[in-house]
């Protein structure tokens, strides 16, 4: 009997470790502060991150008007980045001047996020270090293996 015992409590206990992982995976989160010169956000924006199969997360924050981009194009974006802590490491929005790149030619999580978004959109983007800078990091910016976090407005698709 206490085999049993041990056994149905051991299911009981694996089942709230997975509910609890899966809780905190899907776990609503506050929009993050806007920096200055940023657009608003959709007050019907999403609380949730959305999962890709790559391990992208982003949401939605202000839904675009115009096209979605494709991986061959190039776009001009306002951008604010940071690391898991809230460091800043990067931002279009402190420089007061949106950067133009192509797609094709940016870290994986920035090509296949910004063809989540339409034109005039606004996107966060949470992007694993495997589809970020990886093991290398940008020494002295970012460490190897960070989580990065950015909030984008796609200005326009070319």
């Amino acid at each position: 009997m206490r085999s049993l015992a041990s056994r149905v409590w051991f299911v009981i206990v694996a089942s709230l470790a997975c509910f609890t992982l899966e809780s905190s995976m899907a776990a609503d989160a506050p929009h993050p502060q806007l920096p200055p010169g940023a657009g608003a956000i959709d007050a019907d924006a999403a609380v949730e991150f959305t999962a890709t199969p790559s391990g992208l997360r982003y949401r939605v924050l202000r839904k675009g008007a115009g096209g979605m981009a494709r991986a061959s194009d190039t776009v001009k974006v306002n951008y604010h980045g940071w690391l898991d802590g809230g460091k800043v490491f990067d931002s279009s929005y402190q420089r007061r001047e949106p950067i133009s790149f192509p797609l094709n030619q940016v870290i994986p999580g920035w090509t296949e996020g910004m063809q989540l978004v339409g034109e005039g959109g606004m996107i966060e983007l949470e992007i694993p270090g495997s589809l970020g800078y990886g093991s290398r990091g940008i020494p002295g910016t970012i460490p190897p293996n960070a989580t990065l976090h950015f909030l984008v407005e796609l200005i326009d698709v070319q």
